[in-house]
């Protein structure tokens, strides 16, 4: 429940802080002193829209905070942990509001988002009044009113897991689908495609080790080539050797006749031959060395290529060609399964339609049921209401046709003002004054149902009297005792059920400042009682008001 508010410099109000407690508080003063502004800085604090003009004229900024003690089990401790807040002790939300327009939120103290306190305020506090409509127009929300007034949050929460399996299993059959029917497509060339890389068989390194093979083959073939040209010029018939050793014998002939004139040239043609001949054999042993294989610089150069033709047909790099070939003969594999997968798929989508079907008929059911048992809950609170010739109706649609995780089924509130006209959706057939009435007799019988724990009525109770305000006043009582309840009211019959009674009046914000500030205090016993009076008898109090305003003060404690 909300335990705090803090205001600081919006519109009227300069400075104000409020302690709330359990049970029925009324808000009450003369027309114009500020009611107004109390709700609009409590709709700030809760994510409402902000607005430059709100701030007080004269100062840059405004402020609201609004303290709240929750349940450990409530919802919004678990949105705080989802948003990494603080989620243990009091809820705090704070919004300042600047006055060129820009505003900022903190939850818990921490910096946040206006949509993240929207949807904190949207669990912890309902405003409601002659022309709200927030919680009455969209039908989404009196479906969970009313799964929430039949109990029904398990049978729900089973139809939205069955839903989601049947989705889910549905999405799955189609995407297998495709990727088969794109398999069937594309089968020729896969086979193909895997026949003609099956029978190339692709190694990974391949190719940069077939690169460097080549290269060497072709390096040695240059080589081989030079050294066979050397050993020609040594072995062949052009050969100096042959020629040399002719002219060495007839030198070795004719030393003799020449003593010691040849013995040196004859040493040294001698020691050319041995070299030669060294030459010779060298060049010989180095052929045999680099002896050149064409057929095998042909083979290696042929499976190069054809690497490398695959890689520019399959636009992939040659290493990649072998985890082509198994995704190929994997999808082939897919291709082969698909249709018994693709049947087993339909099957699973069909049983859990199947379920989903059977849950949702029984929630309808009992959705059904429930929509009887509260049309009779608020029916039996509209005669004191002075609404005993309308009629409260839950005008519930069910179409198999139209599943939704929420069900089959769509709820509107409708009501029949009079006998004999037409019903119709409540925001459209009842009146401002009407419309007060059936939202309160609806939250009496929801009671602390599907309901936030606080719940702020702004003068649903205006334009009736007598009776029907002391019912009026009667059913915010009993709603107190379930949920916190803040009416701001200007029925005395109300004002004198409450547990905590708050006058706002405007006063002189200083002695030197002629602008006037908008207070709120807590009154007791005489003080109420001079309140209830004046709003019996308006300007002069007399002593027969306040003697009214005792009586009914009396009811108020004794009911």
């Amino acid at each position: 429940m909300l335990v705090h508010l803090s205001i600081r410099d919006i519109v009227l109000i300069e400075r104000l802080d409020l302690q709330l407690g359990e049970g029925l508080s009324v808000l009450t003063g003369e027309t114009g002193a500020g009611k107004s502004i109390l709700l609009d800085a409590l709709a700030l604090a809760l994510g409402g829209r902000g607005d430059g003009g709100l701030v007080r004229h004269g100062v840059k900024q405004g402020e609201v905070i609004a303290v709240f003690d929750i349940d450990a089990g409530h919802p919004a401790r678990r949105l705080l942990e989802e948003n990494g807040l603080e989620a243990d002790g009091d809820l705090i939300l704070r919004r300042v509001q600047s006055a060129d327009g820009r505003t900022r939120v903190f939850v818990n103290d921490r910096p946040s988002s206006v949509a993240l306190m929207r949807e904190l305020g949207a669990g912890l506090v309902e405003i409601h009044g002659q022309h709200d409509d927030r919680a009455l127009v969209d039908p989404e929300a009196h479906r969970r009113l009313l799964d929430a007034y039949g109990g029904l949050g398990p049978e729900v929460a089973e139809v939205a897991a069955a839903h989601r399996r049947w989705r889910e299993s549905e999405a799955e059959l189609v995407r297998h689908r495709a990727r088969v029917e794109a398999a069937a497509r594309e089968a020729d060339f896969l086979r193909s495609s895997v026949e003609e890389l099956s029978d190339l068989a692709p190694l990974v390194g391949e190719e940069e080790e077939l690169a460097e093979r080549r290269q060497i083959m072709m390096r040695s073939e240059k080589i081989a080539t030079d050294v066979n040209d050397a050993h020609e010029e040594l072995s062949g018939p052009a050969s100096p050797i042959p020629a040399l050793a002719g002219l060495l014998r007839r030198l070795d002939r004719k030393k003799d006749e020449l003593p010691g004139l040849l013995d040196e040239p004859i040493a040294r043609l001698d020691a050319a031959l041995d070299a030669l001949s060294d030459a010779q054999m060298g060049l010989e042993g180095a052929l045999r060395s680099l002896e050149f294989d064409p057929q095998a610089l042909e083979r290696t150069e042929e499976r190069l290529f054809a690497l490398r033709a695959a890689g520019r047909k399959f636009n992939l790099p040659v290493d990649d060609l072998p985890d082509l070939v198994a995704r190929m003969i994997g999808d082939l594999a897919d291709l082969d399964a698909g249709e018994e997968r693709l049947g087993q798929l339909e099957t699973d989508v069909a049983e859990r339609r199947g379920l989903f079907d059977r849950l949702a008929a029984e929630l309808s059911a009992r959705r059904h049921t429930a929509a009887k048992l509260l049309e009779g809950a608020v029916m039996i609170e509209l005669p004191d209401l002075k609404l005993e010739r309308a009629e409260f109706l839950v005008e519930m649609t069910s179409d198999p046709s139209s599943p939704s995780a929420a069900g089959i089924d769509t709820a509107e509130f409708w009501v029949r003002t009079n006998p004999g006209t037409r019903a119709g959706p409540m925001m459209k057939v009842a009146s401002g004054g009407e419309l007060s009435r059936f939202l309160l007799a609806l939250k009496v019988a929801l009671a602390d149902k599907g309901s936030a724990p606080t719940l702020v009525f702004d003068e649903i109770d205006t334009g009736v009297g007598g009776a029907v305000a002391d019912a009026i006043g009667r059913r915010l009582a009993r709603l107190a005792d379930r949920v916190q309840v803040l009416s701001v009211t200007h029925a005395p019959q109300v004002a004198a059920r409450a547990s905590t009674h708050l006058l706002i009046s405007k006063r002189q914000a200083r002695a030197e400042d002629e602008r006037l500030a908008t207070e709120v205090v807590a009154i007791m016993e005489d003080g109420r009682r001079e309140e209830i009076a004046r709003m019996l008898a308006g300007e002069t109090v007399t002593e027969e008001a306040r003697a009214a305003a005792g009586r009914l003060l009396a009811a108020g404690r004794a009911a």
